[in-house]
């Protein structure tokens, strides 16, 4: 590389970030270093398991860590772990937005996603729910993470948008930046998100140029298993925070438990390669051929085959690696259903059974152990012989 570039690629990589800080607990983002974050991806209540993460992503050097509530019961265990770390904690609120309350004097920040807000109480509009979780988050002193995932919209953002999930994304990210405005809160931060990072790209920029004061937490969701999901991660980061866009990152690998922290150093030297201006091109074709999307799993997973099975159907469509084909492997029920229905083929896994989609319809249910030979049955029936 001549001097000349090396020198543009070091004054990109030095972008400056124009975004408010917000505080989480000790932690400050928005405005100085990126911070680096993951989440437990065991079950929350399977209390010897949750800490061992927890553990594993403190002795990784994680800034913020993250746990899924869905229940009282989760609430119950939170209360315990949240004792183990002297690290921030956020918790991730899936349906069920009103457990923020009963978390709130464990943790530091509540996320919570705008496209399962209509699930329960259904007569209260989405801008009254933010408002009620605005009030808890002021009370508590939290900071609230809107996290919009291209798997779960609301619904009517789907409706006036169909396909194009960009636009759908960023105007849902904005309308709730709005809500919470409305009511003087301003101690949070949004993350756009999908399995594509160049979709990831574009939303972010997109909402970045309408929104430039809000802080933005920065992960390509379902990247994979390494080195793809590596590669797909590190593409969106270095785009973005060449261009100063980004606060907080979040690394996403389908990884066994016992290498959690590997999310937090690869987060870490993703940093420091854009930091010293050592970008690396994409690979030729990168985007072509058959793509496995595959969620790091988190506590919401029924079951921890799933990430064997996603190991197993790497290997097994091998065979298939120059086909332009998307197999999405999810671990739960919560984002499963929905995250599957734009690739060719899906599994989204229960607690005893798989389920099988092919786009948007659900072919079968099967056991973890045939899953795998009714998946090839559907994969043989799209490549060319």
């Amino acid at each position: 590389m001549g001097a000349q570039n090396a020198e543009k690629l070091h004054a990109m990589s030095h972008a400056k970030r124009t975004t408010r800080s917000i505080r989480v607990g000790r932690l400050t983002i928005g405005g100085g270093p990126i911070a680096v974050q993951s989440m437990a991806a065991t079950r929350t209540q399977d209390l010897v398991a949750t800490r061992r993460q927890i553990e594993l992503l403190e002795a990784a050097g994680a800034d913020l860590i993250r746990i899924a509530i869905d229940s009282k019961a989760d609430v119950e265990a939170l209360a315990i772990l949240c004792q183990a770390t002297e690290v921030p904690l956020s918790v991730d609120l899936q349906e069920n937005y009103r457990l923020a309350e009963a978390v709130a004097p464990y943790v530091q920040k509540v996320r919570y996603n705008p496209g399962h807000l209509h699930h329960h109480e259904k007569s209260k509009t989405a801008r009254e729910k933010a408002h009620w979780l605005a009030g808890v988050a002021r009370e508590h002193n939290l900071a609230l993470r809107i996290g919009c995932n291209a798997g779960s919209l609301a619904p009517e953002y789907l409706e006036r948008h169909g396909h194009d999930n960009v636009s759908a994304l960023v105007e849902q990210a904005v309308d709730h930046c709005g809500y919470l405005d409305e009511v003087g809160f301003e101690n949070y931060l949004v993350s756009i998100k999908d399995s594509d990072p160049r979709l990831v790209i574009e939303a972010n920029q997109r909402f970045a140029a309408a929104r430039p004061d809000v802080p933005l937490h920065l992960g390509v969701t379902e990247a994979g298993m390494p080195p793809d999901g590596i590669i797909k991660t590190r593409i969106a980061f270095e785009q973005l925070i060449a261009q100063g866009i980004g606060d907080t990152i979040r690394v996403s690998l389908t990884v066994p438990f016992e290498n959690k922290g590997l999310e937090i150093q690869v987060g870490r030297e993703i940093l420091a390669d854009i930091e010293a201006g050592r970008f690396r091109s994409v690979p030729k074709g990168f985007f072509d051929g058959l793509n496995i999307i595959a969620c790091p799993s988190c506590s919401r997973v029924e079951n921890e085959k799933f990430i064997e099975l996603a190991e197993d159907v790497k290997r097994a469509t091998a065979y298939a690696a120059e086909h332009d084909i998307t197999i999405a492997v999810m671990g739960c029920r919560v984002n499963g259903p929905g995250e599957t229905d734009d690739a060719d083929l899906g599994l989204w896994c229960g607690p005893t059974t798989v389920n099988l989609k092919k786009g948007p319809e659900t072919i079968g249910s099967y056991s973890y152990d045939t899953i795998l030979p009714a998946l090839m049955a559907e994969v043989e029936k799209l490549v060319p012989q």
